[in-house]
């Protein structure tokens, strides 16, 4: 098998690295294999892929979700260049609610995040010209896309580099409220 599969802090998120197979003419990794991914738990009918190019260092994206009753999970990998990504677990119901995890995902060594529903990602670039690839368990919903701000308090994210760009949506943000976030995820759910 060339891809393993590591538990992080949040329960459900996958860290997932290759094991490559090498010889003289270099090496080969299967990336994504829908036998595997369901072998190990997560759901694995992709229906639309993202890029993200990036062209400065120190950009940041995010923090991004779908509402309920989205069920959007996410396999995000670096394909060019370096990133360091951040997810925040925003499920109620999770045993790790309003946890983070921090992951560098970098285009040498093809590691990937398995994203499930409900939690947020976010990413800063780390080197100029990267790229992010995303494949979705569901195609993109406007009417329930959804963030939380980077740098609100609540969550106490840390990026490794000044922020360079930043779009207005990622800025703007409100602040988080708990007992609204609670009241919106519930109703969602109960669709």
């Amino acid at each position: 098998m060339s891809l393993v599969f590591e538990p992080t802090a949040i329960d459900g998120v996958r860290h997932i690295r290759l094991a490559p197979m090498a010889d003289e003419r270099g090496s080969f990794a299967r990336t994504w294999c829908r036998e595997t991914f369901a072998a190990n738990g997560l759901d694995a009918a992709m229906v639309q892929t993202s890029t993200s190019f990036n062209v400065r260092a120190g950009t940041l994206r995010g923090m991004h979700f779908a509402w309920p009753p989205a069920t959007e999970c996410k396999l995000v990998r670096c394909t060019r260049g370096r990133v360091f990504d951040q997810l925040l677990d925003l499920r109620p119901e999770s045993p790790t609610y309003l946890a983070t995890v921090s992951v560098t995902l970098d285009s040498a060594l093809g590691n990937a995040l398995w994203i499930p529903r409900g939690v947020a990602h976010g990413f800063q670039t780390l080197v100029d010209d990267s790229e992010v690839f995303y494949m979705m368990t569901e195609a993109y919903r406007g009417d329930l896309s959804a963030g939380v701000r980077a740098d609100d308090p609540a969550f106490g994210l840390t990026w490794p580099l000044p922020v360079s760009a930043l779009s207005d949506r990622d800025r703007d943000g409100p602040l988080f409220d708990e007992a609204a976030h609670r009241q919106r995820y519930a109703a969602g759910l109960e669709r």
